[in-house]
C-alpha cells in the first residue's frame, strides 16, 4: 500500500509552554519545529501562527512572515495554514485572512462558516480564485451532513472535496477512539482525499488505521503530548519518528 500523507500539527491554538516546554510559540521555534519533523518524517506542516503575546492570530503579515520563512529553511515540505476561529475570530475575518494572504493551501472548519451561512459562497469562491485548496475540517457526521449539502448547492466547489475528519476534542479532554473512523465513512460516501487527527492517548493507534483504511494522517502536540501509556514525548519531532517507524511496519 501507498505510504500516506504525514502532516504535523505542532502547537495549535490553545496550548503554551505550560503544557509543554517544547510546545513552539514563536515562528523561530516554530520553523525549527517544522524542519525537525520534516527530517523525521513529516511530509506537511499545519501552521498556526501566534501574535506578540503568544495568543492565536489569523494576521496576514504574521503569516505572509511565517510561509517566507518556512519556505527558505524547509522548501520541500508542504504548509497549510490554519483559518481556525479559536472563539476569537468571526467568518468575516476568516474570509478577509484568506482573500488578503491568498494561501496554497488552508484549512477550514464548515461548523464555523456556518455561523454565516450568508458568507460561505464568497469563502469558498474566494478560495477557488485565489488558488488556495481547502481542506474541510469535520468533527462529526452533522458535519459531513453539512458538507455534502453545500456540495450539492454548489456552494463547496467539486475541486474542494478534501477533508480531515477529527476523532475526539481538546476542550472537553475526549480522547480517541479508533472505532469511530467508520462512522465518518460511512456517512461520508463521496468521499475522495481524506486525512484523519486524533485526540489523546490513542492518536497513534488511530492514524495507523486511518493509514491501513486509505487515509492520510496528522500528528503532533496539537492533539496529544503523550504515547499510548501516558509518556510524554520529549518534543514534536519524536512523535512523528515514532509514528513513523509504526507506519513503515503497516505499510510494508
Amino acid at each position: 500500500m501507498p505510504k500516506p500523507f504525514l502532516m504535523v500539527a505542532p502547537n495549535g491554538a490553545h496550548k503554551t509552554k505550560a503544557d509543554h516546554a517544547a510546545l513552539p510559540v514563536t515562528l523561530a521555534e516554530t520553523v525549527a519545529t517544522a524542519a525537525a519533523c520534516h527530517r523525521a518524517g513529516a511530509d506537511g506542516l499545519h501552521l498556526h501562527i501566534r501574535d506578540a503575546a503568544g495568543q492565536h492570530s489569523l494576521d496576514p503579515g504574521r503569516y505572509r512572515e511565517a510561509l517566507a520563512e518556512l519556505a527558505r529553511i524547509v522548501p520541500t515540505m508542504r504548509v497549510q495554514i490554519t483559518t481556525e476561529s479559536a472563539g476569537i475570530y468571526s467568518p468575516e475575518e476568516q474570509l478577509k485572512c484568506l482573500q488578503e494572504l491568498r494561501p496554497k493551501w488552508a484549512s477550514v472548519s464548515i461548523r464555523e462558516i456556518a455561523k454565516m451561512p450568508e458568507l460561505a459562497d464568497r469563502i469558498y469562491g474566494s478560495c477557488v480564485g485565489n488558488g488556495t485548496e481547502v481542506q474541510h475540517i469535520l468533527y462529526d457526521q452533522g458535519d459531513v451532513a453539512l458538507l455534502q449539502d453545500w456540495q450539492a448547492k454548489g456552494i463547496i466547489r467539486p475541486a474542494q472535496s478534501s477533508v480531515i475528519y477529527v476523532l475526539g476534542r481538546y476542550t472537553d479532554r475526549q480522547s480517541c477512539d479508533p472505532e469511530a473512523i467508520q462512522a465518518f465513512l460511512t456517512t461520508h460516501k463521496t468521499r475522495k482525499d481524506w486525512m484523519l487527527c486524533a485526540f489523546g492517548p490513542q492518536e497513534h493507534t488511530c492514524l495507523l488505521k486511518a493509514a491501513k483504511l486509505g487515509g492520510n494522517i496528522r500528528v503532533g502536540f496539537e492533539n496529544s503530548l503523550v504515547d499510548a501509556t501516558g509518556a510524554t514525548y520529549r518534543d514534536n519531532a519524536a512523535s512523528v519518528s515514532g509514528l513513523e517507524s509504526q507506519l513503515l511496519e503497516v505499510i510494508t
